[in-house]
């Protein structure tokens, strides 16, 4: 990272900005495809889950596959911000903020995609009112509003500082701009008690969310481990499952990170080398995420017991081969094929490959999900004499509700870079030994 001579330097480079053209376009059309969600929702409520193509084999379809997807991109937040925060890597200070905010958008989605998928959403009392410790989805609630909870406080309490000296310094903004800050600061004033209070705070939210987030990822694969079906009674799962999620979060934040460094212009705090360490990280994540594959699939390959059979051969030979070989091939072994190089690590080659791993996780969370309800152990129950045909594709309301789902994600982080500093400007104020009493403001100065 360049030097920085001071606070208003940083302040000019990392404050909020107004969108542009192109962000009014992108903010726009993210939108109109959640309104469209809630349009297929609304039928959804009204007419029930028949809209779907979900059956009583295939409980489950793409609601439970996006839901798999948002916890484990969310865990990102404890990767960045605590994991490397702890191992005091410096180097990821720029990273952090970005990480928080892609974990708090897409846990808050993953809590919403599961109320979808009930078709009753007043039925959540329930399981508050009713529900039994033993259950594995009463502790995945538990830990899925946990999560968010601490999620956002290590979002939101970092951000004190910076709000502080948006409310002071930016002066072109709307008056209610200027109000949000006021009151999101908290009077902060940057004295020294309030950065040691602060940095404990952090420290030990830091050091909380790393249980509760492989508790998050834990405790949703045991709803799958759990059940005795071929291809989910697995003990490999928990692993599996915090391994994959490191990899397909750190690819966001990679994607994430270019996107801000292009339309930006953050080159001197969004560096080359930056991106050559993320490379690396998103390598060695992507190699024990590899280990656990072939793990989760060579043991009952080698048993070949009658329960997976049917699903091994699926997979790599029948009807689900082309996604499961293609998820492998270019969710996994291009990307780290090109990573391994340096040049694969520059910024954008690696933020191609990091948005084929973020596709790839996806279809690899489809792939976790759909295929197991197509081979239960029970035949199908038979019509006329003949077997029923277990079938599912997703109709047009899951697909849309599903994209709809994606996009509030993706809009809530667009948001959030708009009007937040999605880079921490104390932080890297502190790693530059820049004064940080600027930050007071002039009343307060008046007052000492």
């Amino acid at each position: 990272m360049n030097t920085i001579t001071s606070i208003n330097e940083l302040t000019k480079d990392l404050q909020p900005r107004k969108f542009g053209l192109r962000g009014q376009l992108w903010t726009t059309l993210l939108v109109l495809i959640v309104l469209n969600g809630f349009v297929s929702y609304y039928f959804q409520l009204k007419n029930g889950l028949s809209v779907t193509d979900m059956s009583n084999y295939v409980s489950w379809g793409i609601y439970i596959s996006n839901f798999v997807f948002f916890v484990a991109i969310s865990l990102v937040g404890s990767l960045i911000s605590a994991i490397l925060k702890l191992s005091n890597a410096k180097w990821s200070i720029p990273l952090t903020r970005i990480a928080e905010i892609i974990a708090v958008a897409n846990i808050m989605f993953a809590g919403l995609i599961i109320i979808v998928d009930m078709g009753r959403p007043d039925r959540i009392l329930n399981l508050f009112m009713y529900g039994r410790i033993q259950s594995p989805i009463v502790w995945d609630v538990l830990v899925v509003m946990t999560y968010l909870a601490i999620s956002i406080l290590l979002l939101y309490i970092p951000l004190l500082p910076d709000l502080a000296l948006l409310r002071d310094k930016m002066k072109d903004i709307p008056k209610w701009q200027h109000q949000l800050y006021k009151i999101l600061s908290l009077g902060w004033t940057g004295t020294e008690a309030q950065y040691k209070i602060l940095h404990k705070s952090v420290n030990g939210l830091a050091i909380v969310i790393i249980p509760v987030a492989l508790g998050i990822h834990t405790v949703t694969s045991w709803l799958f481990a759990s059940t005795l079906r071929g291809g989910w009674n697995s003990t490999n799962f928990g692993p599996y499952f915090v391994a994959g999620a490191f990899v397909v979060g750190a690819a966001a934040v990679i994607s994430l990170m270019y996107i801000a460094r292009r339309y930006y212009k953050l080159e001197r705090y969004l560096n080359e080398d930056i991106f050559d360490k993320m490379g690396k990280l998103l390598v060695m994540l992507s190699l024990v995420y590899t280990y656990f594959t072939i793990n989760e699939y060579l043991t009952p390959a080698f048993k070949m017991m009658e329960g997976e059979r049917s699903l091994i051969q699926d997979l790599f030979i029948g009807g689900f081969a082309p996604m499961f070989w293609g998820v492998q091939i270019f969710g996994v072994i291009i990307p780290v094929f090109v990573m391994l190089f340096r040049k694969g690590r520059k910024p954008l080659p690696l933020f191609i490959v990091a948005n084929m791993v973020i596709v790839g996780a996806w279809f690899k969370r489809y792939l976790i999900v759909i295929p197991t309800l197509f081979h239960p152990y029970l035949p199908a129950i038979k019509q006329n004499g003949v077997p029923s045909a277990i079938h599912y594709f997703p109709t047009w309301h899951e697909w849309s509700i599903t994209i709809a789902s994606l996009a509030g994600s993706m809009l809530i982080i667009t948001i959030l870079f708009r009007y937040l500093p999605f880079i921490s400007m104390w932080e890297i104020a502190e790693e530059q030994h820049i004064e940080l009493d600027p930050i007071i403001p002039a009343v307060e100065k008046s007052k000492n």
